[in-house]
């Protein structure tokens, strides 16, 4: 696959913003409802260094856009909560949880909200500062919609751990160390196993590109831009 200088250049900032203030967020909602714990690390920061994971920001992506697989992810360095720290620990978690999403939200709407800037831009530089916009906006909607899967350690994951009766939350909490697994299976292994078989098994991605076209078409209309 041929990757130019240009391509690269439109997608590294909105990639490295969208994750950096989705773990920021986490830390700060963390810290702010009791818990020090990535605040004594450094996770509240706006330095992307402070977040990137090798393999999941950099070298999983790549190997999934290289494969041409139907569903392109990634993850970043978990923040560390202590969840037993925070004053209300069920609830808080639900709210740290939905920090990161939010904020890919309104990130997303910030993007969108930009385009009616892109006249004041001069000329020479109007498609890159578009093409950055755009991108910003499709990340942060993807972030936001793909962590909210409700399989730990995603952000839904746990926001269904901490909204769910104790007698199913419990079991949907020890999935977590094999969350990542479950992922991988579900958009990339059974997709495969199905077109081997002759059948569409590509379920999972299908949902989460209506979902994120849903979502798309509503910030574009909430911002004048539908």
């Amino acid at each position: 696959m041929n990757i130019s200088l240009y391509a690269i250049s439109v997608w590294i900032l909105p990639l490295l913003i969208a994750i950096t203030f989705h773990e920021a967020a986490h830390a700060f909602v963390a810290w702010r409802l009791g818990d020090n714990t990535a605040w004594q690390l450094g996770r509240v920061s706006f330095n992307p260094l402070k977040h990137i994971d090798p393999f999941g920001t950099v070298i999983l992506p790549g190997v999934l856009v290289l494969s041409h697989s139907p569903f392109v992810f990634g993850y970043a360095k978990p923040v560390p909560v202590n969840f037993r720290n925070l004053n209300h620990p069920r609830l808080d978690m639900v709210w740290v949880a939905l920090a990161g999403p939010a904020i890919n939200i309104v990130l997303a709407v910030i993007a969108a909200l930009a385009f009616h800037a892109l006249p004041l831009v001069p000329a020479d530089a109007a498609k890159w500062t578009a093409d950055n916009f755009i991108n910003t906006f499709r990340i942060n909607v993807l972030l936001a919609i793909f962590n909210m899967m409700p399989i730990p350690p995603l952000d839904g994951g746990r926001v269904a751990v901490g909204l769910l009766p104790r007698v199913l939350a419990y079991p949907l909490s020890r999935l977590e160390p094999y969350g990542m697994l479950i992922l991988l299976g579900l958009l990339i292994v059974l997709p495969v196993v199905g077109a081997q078989l002759g059948l569409n098994l590509d379920v999972i991605s299908a949902i989460l590109s209506s979902l994120i076209g849903y979502v798309s078409g509503a910030l574009l209309f909430i911002t004048g831009n539908a």
